[in-house]
Order: structure tokens, then C-alpha cells, then sequence
């Protein structure tokens, strides 16, 4: 169902604009017809332990749609010792499923036993070498690339670098590529203190993936929250907009995790997606003709 062709700098096997798969969308997804849907994305986690009924219509999708997956417990910054059988668990999933693209966060969530929310990984020399020495060994053992996410965070580190240098470091002393995440860049720059499209541009364009945004909760006047739990505004619409101008038409994927609304409502900024992407799209054919 892939829609349009993704910018060449893109690494991703899925295309166009995508949606968060939850299950209460199962029965929606699996009644529509027709679809604008490029792909879909889900947590590993979530499904591959999944047998009977659930797993049958989750089966009967990822033969419909193309998948992406965006992983929850890697946990590459953790102090604790790699999981290598659930890396192996993971593996043996997306082998099943034929999903190319598996992507995770730039954080850690445990230490012995999961934390259960992602923590930030110190922005220091020494964490650049220790996460992509554990990202090498993740790919070697899933024989895929792996993508990570620039995440959100909310205190400020012990750090020798800034986040835009660490993250940079990382990508390139693992050799993996980037999950674009542009709420996460709107929101670490009211809660940082930082210029969101500066930011942007001094990220790897060549290695990304693929792009994620998403709504977020407004605490305060200097605190977001990233919750994916209400609709994009306008400022992180913009943000998609100046990412596509920069680095060509990349799949995007909406992340809905919380509230959420019926399929329909969903699908119109899915719809949103697909119209940016469109005008990039004919803006660079009229250059390129």
C-alpha cells in the first residue's frame, strides 16, 4: 500500500506516511478497504508473544501493510548486560514477519530490571563508546542496521558534549542510522532552551530512516511533555516541513499512544502527512526536470 516514493536519502524499507498500530485500530484496519496508509509501526514487544485470535489479525495485517517496528526494552544505554536472547527473540519476529526496519530509542529503561520510562543517557565520550559498541553487537545478532530514536528528555545532564553531538557521535561510531523524531526536537527546545531548526539542521540527514512526530502535553510555559496523547500542532507540523526540505521526502509515521481517537479522525492527519510530503515530492521533480 506504499503510496510514494521515499527521498533518496532514506534507508527505510517502508514509504510514504504511516500510523501507529494499537489494538483497538485491529478491527478498524482490518474492515477498511482502502487505505492511504503507507505502512504501519508497533512495538515488538507487544506482539511477538502474541498467539490465538490477536495473533491472527495481527498476522493477517503485516501481509496487507508494510511494517516498521520501533522497540521499547533494548535499552542501549543500560548499565546492565545486553539481552542478547531477547535481541535473538526480536530477530526471530521480524523474520517471521518479513519487517526490515527495526528502530529503538537512544535511552536506557533498565538497570537489573526495567525502570519503566526511558532515562537519558549521559551526554559524554565515554557513553558514545559504550552504546555503540552494544548497537554493533545488536546488529550483528538481528543482521540488520538498526535505527535510533533522538529522544525526549527533562533533566540536564553531567555532560562534555551537547545532545546534538552526542547523538552525531553515537550514529556514526555505531554505523547505525537515526529515527527522526521532530516532537522530540520541539519539545527538548522549550524544556532546553534551544532553536529547534538549528537543531534539526545539524542532524545526519544521510542516515535517517525514517521520520516520527506526534502530539505532546503542555505542563508549563517552559515544560512540554511527550506524550503522543493529542493532535501535532502547528510549530512541530512546521518542523516536518523544513525536514523534508532539507533532507528530501522521508516515510513518516504518526505516533498516537494515548486518546485516541477513531480511525477516521486518525487518518486525517495521516492524510496531513501525505500532503506536505506531496508538495515536497513536486517541488523536487520541477528542480530535478
Amino acid at each position: 500500500m506504499r503510496q510514494l516514493t521515499p527521498g533518496p536519502q532514506s534507508r527505510a524499507a517502508v514509504s510514504g506516511a504511516g500510523l501507529g498500530l494499537r489494538r483497538s485500530l485491529l478491527a478498524p484496519l482490518t474492515e477498511r478497504t482502502q487505505s492511504a496508509l503507507g505502512f504501519l509501526e508497533v512495538a515488538p514487544e507487544n506482539w511477538m508473544r502474541i498467539g490465538g485470535r490477536l495473533g491472527r489479525a495481527f498476522r493477517a495485517l503485516t501481509e496487507r501493510y508494510a511494517f516498521a517496528t520501533h522497540g521499547l526494552s533494548l535499552s542501549i544505554g543500560s548499565p546492565a548486560p545486553l539481552d542478547e536472547a531477547f535481541v535473538l527473540e526480536i530477530k526471530q519476529f521480524l523474520d517471521r514477519h518479513g519487517i526490515a526496519d527495526y528502530t529503538e530509542h537512544l535511552t536506557y529503561c533498565s538497570d537489573h530490571g526495567h525502570l519503566y520510562d526511558l532515562m537519558p543517557i549521559p551526554f559524554t565520550a565515554e557513553a558514545v563508546e559504550y552504546v555503540a559498541a552494544r548497537v554493533r553487537r545488536v546488529q550483528d545478532l538481528l543482521q540488520r542496521r538498526i535505527a535510533l530514536e533522538n529522544a525526549s528528555y527533562y533533566l540536564t545532564l553531567a555532560t562534555d558534549m551537547t545532545e546534538l553531538e552526542f547523538i552525531r557521535a553515537v550514529v556514526e561510531r555505531a554505523d547505525c542510522d537515526l529515527l527522526l523524531d521532530v516532537n522530540n526536537i520541539y519539545v527538548n527546545s522549550i524544556n532546553h532552551g534551544y532553536d529547534a531548526a538549528a537543531f534539526l539542521d545539524g542532524l545526519p540527514g544521510e542516515r535517517i530512516r525514517y521520520v516520527h512526530i506526534a502530539g505532546h502535553y503542555v505542563e508549563a510555559e517552559d515544560l512540554r511533555v511527550d506524550t503522543h496523547g493529542s493532535d501535532v500542532i502547528d510549530p512541530v507540523w512546521a518542523l516536518l516541513d523544513r525536514a523534508y526540505a532539507r533532507f528530501g521526502v522521508l516515510p513518516t509515521l504518526l505516533e498516537r499512544d494515548f486518546n485516541i481517537p477513531p480511525l477516521p479522525d486518525l487518518m486525517r492527519e495521516v492524510e496531513q502527512i501525505r500532503t506536505i510530503q506531496a508538495r515536497h515530492a513536486a517541488i523536487a521533480r520541477a528542480v530535478d526536470g
